[in-house]
């Protein structure tokens, strides 16, 4: 009879009986040492029930729990009954910690049909809408308490905030200004050309920047710029409470925050709006001066017949309705900025979208408005 050995070996010895698999689970089971495997110990055999017992179990860890796990995996798997009543309670528990870790829940299916996305967005339209309609409704009521007590408005802010949305601006209006008035010129060149009416790119150039491009290239360059930054400001504001405390002491964030902005930027575009559309002039007078040969007085001379004071005006009164616009999405986003730093991030961009999305809407109407007026 050979030596028994120091330390008995892990083992799992089977007895199959009928449909029964008797496992009898023996020996020292150490994760660094040699273990049954649970396929190995079936051999191929289904049986529809497993009884699991340690009379012979020496010293364990978690290479035993491994095993027991695999055999219960086996079994679920293939609807096999195991029994483990058999087994020490301090493996139970083990066990029973050891399927919660595993334990897998079934993929909740989030795909969304077409009919749904489509509500969804429309419900989330109709949500902004209504916040939209609603600021607007408080920024009126504002504007109506500061007719009546006049001397409560913050004029020293609303000029300071000039000073920021308008002459602090005017390098960046004037390079893009000069440079649509370049791009306009160029392409009415190519096309005029061919036709021998170099001198009609002065009506080009002028129409098109007093009209149109002039206060709509204004009002984008300033939702980048202006809108954004009114958002990102009252953000903050509002993550670090400071709209809350003037709340809490009685005084209203409209009339304190948001109509000096509005104000200062309803006055401040329209006069950006003239001088956008007398560097996009200018502009096109370069093109037309060099590339074309067309004296800078005969250009004015050719862009005073076909634009006049309807025209200015309607460029005029879009440069004021996109500054509206620009300063309402801009407090408005900031207003309903999450408390936290990338809420600001995203209603500085929310604003931005918001603003210019606005602004082609309602140069759009106006287009349709001013055409119906015969302006």
């Amino acid at each position: 009879m050979p030596p028994a050995s120091s330390t008995p070996v892990a083992r799992a010895e089977t007895v199959l009986e009928g449909a029964a698999l008797k496992v009898a689970i023996a020996g020292d089971w150490s994760i660094t040492g040699a273990r049954p495997n649970w396929t190995t110990t079936l051999a191929g055999r289904q049986p529809k029930q497993v009884l699991l017992s340690a009379e012979g179990l020496g010293d364990w860890d978690s290479s035993l729990l491994l095993f027991l796990f695999e055999a219960q995996q086996w079994c679920r798997i293939t609807g096999a009954f195991c029994d483990t009543r058999a087994m020490p309670p301090k493996i139970l528990v083990l066990l029973k910690q050891m399927a919660v870790s595993h334990e897998t829940t079934v993929p909740f299916d989030r795909s969304e049909n077409f009919f749904s996305a489509v509500g969804e967005a429309t419900f989330d339209a109709l949500h902004k809408a209504r916040g939209f309609s609603h600021f607007i409704g408080e920024c009126v009521i504002g504007v109506i308490r500061v007719v009546k007590l006049s001397r409560r408005f913050r004029w020293g802010d609303a000029f300071e905030e000039m000073q920021n949305c308008g002459a602090m601006a005017l390098p960046i209006v004037s390079l893009i200004s000069f440079l649509v008035g370049v791009t306009l010129a160029y392409i009415g060149a190519i096309v005029l050309r061919q036709y021998g009416g170099d001198i009609y790119v002065a009506d080009l150039v002028g129409l098109a920047m007093v009209r149109e491009m002039g206060a709509l290239m204004t009002g984008i360059v300033l939702a980048g710029r202006t809108g954004a930054a009114y958002a990102a400001t009252l953000g903050n504001m509002k993550a670090n409470e400071e709209i809350d405390a003037l709340e809490t002491l009685g005084i209203s964030a409209i009339d304190f925050l948001v109509l000096p902005r509005l104000l200062a930027l309803f006055v401040m575009m329209p006069l950006l709006t003239l001088y956008a559309n007398a560097l996009g002039i200018v502009g096109g007078m370069a093109v037309a001066s060099g590339v074309l040969s067309i004296p800078p007085t005969a250009y004015w001379v050719e862009m005073l017949t076909i634009v006049d004071l309807s025209d200015l005006v309607t460029g005029v009164i879009k440069g004021g309705t996109f500054g509206l616009i620009i300063g309402l999405s801009g407090c408005l986003r900031g207003m309903e900025a999450d408390r936290s730093a990338a809420g600001v991030g995203r209603a500085a961009t929310s604003a931005v979208v918001t603003a210019i999305l606005l602004i082609i809407v309602a140069n759009a109407l106006y287009a349709v408005v001013f055409d119906i007026l015969g302006l």
